[in-house]
């Protein structure tokens, strides 16, 4: 990684070359389309706005080329510029002006919440056009004996209906994750350690802890609201993080061994998706009780000599 980020910082070319190979190759293998985001956060990080535009041009020109010669998909260009790389630019330059981690979050968290309210205001029902993008998975399940017609037309139902919300959370979370790797390799790169004194410190405005037991009120109140779920899916991941940094956080105060965050770790794995609900509500309670400050007197009390 610390390669890569390495040649990409090089030059201009480089790395548009790096965004432009890796957005093409996410077509194949989803997951690389956050190392192409990261390398515009990157170049936009240490070198500024322009430089970072400059990136995303070149990339938009060269990924349109590649992916016109092996796919015969000339405006694939158009959809990195729209999905990868301006919303991940744009965060990257909050991130640079202000210094504030936090604030870059909760601006993703925004332009999440921006979606969500376009797709409602674009179709007169969101959970139609789900249903059909839906259908063929419906099918094959059918077809391959793993539920019944009626049960897949419930289940692809329900779906559909999840799904305006999961999109606009899913989105904003790559556009996070793009930035995040790209302020880490910035660390790896410039200032060592440097992201993750910046992540542990992580602190979200308390006005989303309100927000999110508002939502979860409501939700109690009006199950059926599906407007309640869909603001449930694009708060609770800033809590997540806000949780996982105060693991972080506390794992440091405490001088805890590194294996703990590994158990941690693969709890989040063996155990999803009820131990990211169980660290979201410790990033919930994060917001007022301060866990990592009470931490940090802990172990400064245990550092004291005794008289």
């Amino acid at each position: 990684m610390r390669a890569l980020a390495a040649f990409a910082m090089s030059g201009r070319s480089q790395a548009a070359l790096v965004a432009a190979g890796s957005a093409v190759l996410s077509l194949i293998l989803p997951l690389v389309a956050v190392i192409s985001s990261a390398v515009v956060a990157l170049a936009t990080l240490r070198q500024g706005a322009w430089e970072g535009l400059g990136v995303v041009g070149l990339a938009a020109i060269g990924s349109g080329g590649l992916a016109w010669l092996t796919l015969g998909a000339p405006l694939a260009g158009l959809g990195f510029l729209t999905v990868l790389w301006l919303p991940v630019w744009g965060l990257a330059l909050v991130l640079r002006r202000t210094g504030r981690l936090a604030l870059a979050v909760q601006t993703a968290a925004l332009a999440g919440l921006l979606v969500l309210v376009g797709l409602h205001l674009a179709m007169d029902d969101p959970a139609v056009y789900w249903a059909g993008i839906l259908e063929p998975l419906r099918a094959s399940v059918v077809e391959g004996g793993v539920v019944g017609e009626a049960q897949s037309k419930d289940l692809i139902a329900a779906l559909s209906k999840w799904m305006t919300g999961a999109f606009a959370g899913s989105l904003y979370v790559q556009f996070l994750l793009g930035l995040f790797l790209g302020r880490w390799w910035q660390g790896l790169l410039y200032n060592p350690g440097g992201f993750g004194a910046e992540f542990r410190s992580l602190r979200l405005s308390s006005l989303l802890g309100y927000a999110a037991l508002g939502v979860g009120a409501l939700r109690l109140g009006w199950p059926d609201a599906i407007w309640g779920y869909e603001l449930l899916v694009l708060l609770v991941p800033l809590l997540f993080l806000q949780g996982m940094a105060v693991a972080h956080g506390v794992r440091q105060s405490l001088g805890v061994g590194v294996g703990w965050l590994v158990a941690l770790y693969l709890l989040l794995v063996v155990a999803m998706p009820y131990s990211e609900l169980l660290v979201a509500g410790v990033g919930l309670l994060d917001l007022w009780l301060d866990l990592r400050h009470r931490a940090e007197r802990r172990a400064e009390g245990r550092s004291k000599p005794n008289h």
